[in-house]
């Protein structure tokens, strides 16, 4: 595969590159690469100046709001997004459930919801996992009987990741208990507001509410709101957990993130001399380069497989693999790559605004947080573990 761009995609990027340079507030970008915290006003913010250039949805047909950009185009605008530490797209309404009404959505649905998403009138949540049901997400047990012309909803859910903002929830709801386990699954769109849900939020060990538990009690649901048809739920949540995980593996943060890696250890010593010409700390550094180098050239294929009218298969496992541990890797480089200044932990510290003295270098203070709050990335999405059991079932037929 020949990676160099033509003329053409140079100059596309050189047109992106414009556009974070004047469209990307200083403010936005200066939290990001500090790893400080973002508030939903300013994931909002994004979103919309992505919006109002066209350029939110991109891998969207043009029918429905996308701008019909190439394999090439949207890989380009991804890698320049992370290198000028733009905010990540929220990913549930635009990534995920996106794609989901585009090919498997009635027209009402789409011509509803899509708007919507794009323009940030509804802020989507995701409704999977379950306490007893994560990797194995079919063993969900939250039902949705049917009644006239609405759905009542029962259960739990667990690790729904920003649904304390979220306006709407799209879940995976049992609604033929009597089928096997992948057979009886319902895919429903619920609004939040509706009575009956109740959100408890999950507080991690750095002090954020990032996930949350989500309760179901006699939660009504227009029929309207069921995704393709009963029953076949299964088929639907496993398309969307294709774009999921090819999103999880984050091929251009961690492009980004090793290239601050870089410039840390130059900046940091060890006897005298730059960490970046130690020996063992430069070998661990190559492996990751030569990894995230492979990766890319992954990326483009489970992306070009898209654009042929395909959704991600293997592909999308083998990334999220792969993707999740260099992730892991250059998180974990990085705090060593700090020392002890890494070590003191201040929550306040990830808060905008913070006034207090730092320890150390100025963005040494995320270093801690951001390594263990990624070793999630390896179980989310389904586990690394399940993904080589895909795997291995999908290529080589065991």
């Amino acid at each position: 595969m020949d990676l160099s761009f033509t003329p053409e995609e140079e100059s596309f990027r050189d047109e992106v590159r414009v556009f974070f340079r004047d469209k990307l507030p200083a403010r936005l970008s200066t939290l990001v690469r500090e790893g400080k915290r973002l508030r939903k006003s300013d994931m909002e913010e994004w979103h919309a100046i992505l919006n109002e250039r066209g350029w939110l949805a991109n891998h969207w047909p043009e029918e429905w709001g996308g701008p019909g950009w190439s394999v090439i185009q949207r890989f380009i605008f991804d890698n320049e997004s992370a290198l000028a530490h733009a905010p990540r797209v929220v990913p549930f309404g635009v990534n995920m459930l996106g794609p989901v009404l585009i090919k498997y959505g009635s027209e009402e649905q789409k011509k509803h919801w899509l708007p919507r998403i794009l323009d940030g009138s509804d802020w989507w949540c995701q409704g999977y996992s379950e306490p007893g049901a994560g990797s194995d997400l079919a063993g969900l047990k939250t039902t949705a009987v049917r009644k006239g012309d609405v759905y009542v909803v029962n259960g739990q859910k667990t690790w729904t990741t920003l649904g304390q903002h979220a306006d709407m929830i799209f879940c995976l709801v049992r609604t033929d208990p009597a089928a096997k386990k992948q057979e009886g699954i319902s895919f429903l769109l619920i609004d939040m507001k509706s009575p009956g849900i109740e959100v408890r939020p999950i507080t991690l060990i750095d002090g954020e509410q990032e996930v949350n538990e989500v309760f179901f009690t006699d939660v009504e649901v227009p029929v309207a709101n069921l995704v393709g048809e009963e029953n076949l739920g299964w088929t639907y949540a496993k398309y969307l957990l294709t774009y999921e995980r090819t999103n999880i593996a984050g091929v251009g943060f961690s492009i980004a993130s090793f290239e601050r890696l870089k410039e840390v250890a130059q900046m940091q010593k060890k006897g005298g001399r730059a960490l970046a010409d130690d020996p063992l700390f430069a070998a661990r550094m190559a492996r990751v380069e030569i990894d995230l180098a492979n990766m890319q050239t992954t990326n483009l294929r489970v992306l070009a497989a898209v654009a042929g009218g395909g959704a991600p298969g293997a592909e999308s496992s083998m990334l999220k693999i792969k993707g999740t541990e260099i992730r892991q890797e250059i998180t974990s480089l990085t705090r060593r790559a700090y020392g002890s200044y890494a070590a003191p932990y201040i929550p306040e510290a990830l808060e905008a605004g913070w006034n207090g003295e730092d320890v150390g270098p100025e963005d040494a203070a995320m270093a801690a947080p951001s390594y263990f709050n990624n070793r999630k990335l390896s179980i989310f999405g389904g586990s690394n573990e399940i993904q080589k059991n895909i795997i291995s079932k999908a290529i080589l037929g065991l």
